[in-house]
């Protein structure tokens, strides 16, 4: 590639990530409508159906958000009383996510989510799979260049 091939945005590694993370989000859209969630809402779901309960901080960090976008993202659920927080005894400056009964019994509508996405990507499921897992390998590979910063 030469050097002017460089700089074309067709080009670029991070924009192809960019745009079609925008364009898989929009396909999660009218589905998490219909639970009244949005996409990062239902991230965060995601991660206490697995676990019931974690602080803010490693919620953080499996999501990869700051606490500034979790903290209204967190308010939210809680409204929607699909969560509570509370400070830890053991710790006042942690707050404990937890499911209420509520947000757990979302997770049964849910299920819904990734087999109505996955019919609209035209992909055969073992090739789903495959660049999942390569865009997890690579993103650990990135995150951990960055900490080494």
């Amino acid at each position: 590639m030469n050097r002017e091939q460089l700089l074309k945005l067709e080009n670029q590694f991070c924009f192809a990530i960019y745009a079609f993370s925008k364009e898989v989000i929009k396909l999660y859209r009218p589905i998490l409508d219909k639970l009244g969630l949005t996409y990062t809402q239902y991230l965060a779901l995601l991660v206490l159906w697995e676990q019931q309960s974690l602080t803010v901080k490693e919620l953080g960090k499996k999501l990869y958000l700051d606490s500034g976008t979790l903290t209204p993202l967190l308010k939210k659920l809680e409204g929607m009383k699909l969560i509570s927080r509370t400070r830890d005894p053991k710790d006042e400056r942690s707050v404990i996510i937890k499911l209420t009964e509520q947000g757990q019994a979302m997770k049964e509508h849910a299920y819904e989510v990734p087999e109505q996405v996955f019919c609209q990507i035209k992909m055969a499921p073992e090739e789903a799979f495959a660049m999942r897992k390569r865009l997890t390998e690579l993103l650990e590979e990135v995150h951990q260049t960055i900490q080494e910063e």
